[in-house]
């Protein structure tokens, strides 16, 4: 495993020690309870609200010059698509970022910067974040895309050759016909 930093986001600023749970996902390889983590590289997709659905997607070294021109559009290395509707949810948030020492993790999903842990982790460090869009805006490398729906995007992205993670979209608005 690197030295990057993983990281866990909450809407709970008092986790003293995070227990392994059953994985919301159903990711090749996890047996078992775990904590989850995530990579420094793609902490960016998950400094939003718990429930904000969202399209997140980087180029790689596979990604068609097409798709770069189609979807990026930007210098911006990552972007992360939301809906104006979560705007207000967004703004009224208080997001907690723990840091975690790396050392028990493994890597689960490479190309959502998704790692894991069967011991109980105890974090090194927490940040508290009271302005989300802000936090998000410091990173050079994302660009925030704010649609009316998400759909149209994430049905877009899937059938391309970029990495691509789609969060809670089960809480998008309705999928346009």
């Amino acid at each position: 495993m690197s030295d990057d930093k993983l990281f866990h986001i909450s809407e709970n600023g008092s986790i003293e020690i995070f227990h392994p749970r059953p994985s919301p996902s159903k990711l090749k390889g996890i047996n078992g309870d775990v904590v989850f983590g995530i990579s420094g590289r793609l902490l960016h997709n998950y400094l939003l609200p718990r429930d904000c659905p969202r399209v997140t997607y980087y180029a790689t070294s596979k990604t068609t010059q097409q798709d770069k021109e189609k979807f990026l559009q930007t210098p911006a290395a990552f972007v992360v698509a939301i809906e104006t509707k979560w705007l207000k949810a967004i703004q009224q948030t208080t997001l907690y970022c723990y840091e975690f020492d790396n050392t028990t993790f493994v890597i689960a999903d490479e190309c959502a910067g998704y790692y894991v842990s069967y011991e109980a982790i105890r974090p090194i460090n927490i940040k508290r974040i009271d302005n989300i869009l802000d936090e998000l805006l410091k990173r050079s490398n994302v660009e925030i895309r704010i649609l009316s729906n998400l759909w149209p995007l994430a049905e877009s992205v899937i059938k391309s050759t970029l990495n691509f993670s789609l969060i809670r979209m089960r809480n998008a608005s309705a999928i346009l016909s």
